[in-house]
């Protein structure tokens, strides 16, 4: 909270982070560190009849340049859905299609960010937005995560020390690495504040499908009239990370000065996989296909949860999310879970999870732990946080003898 600059590490996906916090854990090694989705519910066939399709709709012109707001039909479909699942009214006009989440992470933060300039982060916070936003040389400002989600009033402390704060960035829906939702009362006090402080809401969404229990809650940018918010979301959670396409729902003028960023970083998203993604949602039902996968990972999370609550030592505090891919542990103060990793769950437990350093802006926690469910079976999650279990007791323990000497 303090507003100083970070440490400028940055890790920039979630397969770096799964290959430096357990890239060499041997063939019979359990990841708890890579944030992506399970291979296995890819709906392979279908795709490669999409593309196969698109190209025998389309001939030629597939591969012809395309426009930089993305495939208009895609464009049309992603308003419509916006409208209906969403309640944000949109048309093509005010998308953006992008390379992914992550490009419209930088694109935003190229243009709302100058060096120096402060943006507020939840803390702790998704290490691929920290890297986007390193860039620009910002300055942070930390809110703390409770249980329903941003500290508000820690919020508007901030607001009213640092009124030339420009940007928020939050994860409303099953955050990423706690697993913590943004209440409903929350979400519109925090467009209240958006207008009243005046800066700009980036609402990051890429697991808000991925609901496996409770309702489903309006998103931030459906309570804005103002065009504070500005609405991103993506296809690798709930389709295929490999397809790299993302999109931006925001106003016009926004949507238009974003545009004119891409191009100049990469005149388009490839026209190729936006036609053949739009021949797959004619052919199939997507929701169909988020709904078969909803089972599983609801499966692979109350396991989980159902570990930990039998094996953790009660000194250890986690959260219990509702959906999306990640659970958060809290451990006592006096643990260092970088290195609990290093010499004890990868090279004897042969697990792995990802410290929680590093989803601080200022890197300065070091007693926590982000759990990912979604990569890994009922099986190797009962083997798995049982060795985990195991490991922070024996430390725990360590450290209470350790005291009383």
């Amino acid at each position: 909270m303090s507003g100083i600059f970070a440490d400028r590490t940055t890790i920039n996906s979630e397969n770096r982070l799964a290959e430096m916090f357990g890239g060499n854990l041997g063939k019979d090694g359990i990841k708890f560190s890579a944030g992506n989705p399970d291979p296995e519910l890819f709906p392979v066939t279908q795709i490669k009849k999409a593309f196969n399709n698109a190209i025998n709709e389309y001939g030629n012109q597939i591969f012809e340049y395309q426009t930089i707001s993305g495939f208009k039909k895609l464009r049309n479909y992603l308003a419509q859905r916006t409208i209906h699942t969403e309640d944000i009214k949109a048309t093509a006009n005010n998308i953006l299609i992008t390379q992914g989440g992550q490009q419209a992470l930088d694109l935003i933060s190229k243009l709302f960010l100058n060096n120096g300039d402060g943006i507020v982060v939840e803390a702790p916070t998704y290490v691929g937005a920290l890297s986007a936003f390193e860039q620009y040389n910002p300055c942070y400002y930390d809110v703390t995560l409770k249980e329903d989600g941003l500290d508000l009033e820690q919020l508007e402390l901030l607001l009213q020390a640092h009124p030339d704060i420009k940007l928020l960035y939050t994860i409303p829906d099953f955050q990423n690495p706690t697993g913590v939702t943004l209440s409903l009362n929350k979400r519109k006090k925090l467009v209240k504040l958006a207008e009243e402080y005046d800066f700009f809401i980036l609402e990051d969404t890429p697991y808000r499908d991925l609901r496996y229990k409770g309702s489903r809650l309006p998103s931030i940018k459906s309570f804005d009239h103002h065009g504070h918010v500005i609405f991103v979301s993506s296809f690798s959670k709930i389709l295929m990370p490999g397809l790299r396409i993302g999109w931006i729902t925001a106003d016009k003028s926004i949507i238009d000065q974003l545009s004119k960023l891409k191009a100049s970083s990469d005149l388009e998203t490839s026209g190729i996989l936006l036609t053949a993604l739009n021949q797959y949602i004619e052919d199939n039902n997507l929701d169909t296909h988020i709904v078969e996968m909803l089972p599983i990972y609801q499966k692979r999370l109350v396991t989980m949860l159902e570990v930990l609550d039998e094996k953790m030592p009660a000194d250890v505090h986690y959260t219990r999310p509702e959906g999306g891919f990640f659970i958060w542990l809290t451990l006592p103060d006096v643990i260092d879970t970088q290195k609990l990793l290093n010499e004890t769950c990868i090279p004897k437990d042969r697990i792995s999870f990802v410290p929680g350093k590093v989803f601080y802006a200022h890197k300065n926690r070091r007693n926590s732990i982000r759990l990912n469910f979604s990569g890994v079976n009922e099986k190797q999650i009962k083997i798995g946080i049982s060795k985990l279990a195991k490991s922070i007791e024996s430390v725990i323990t360590a450290n209470k003898v350790e005291t009383l000497l």
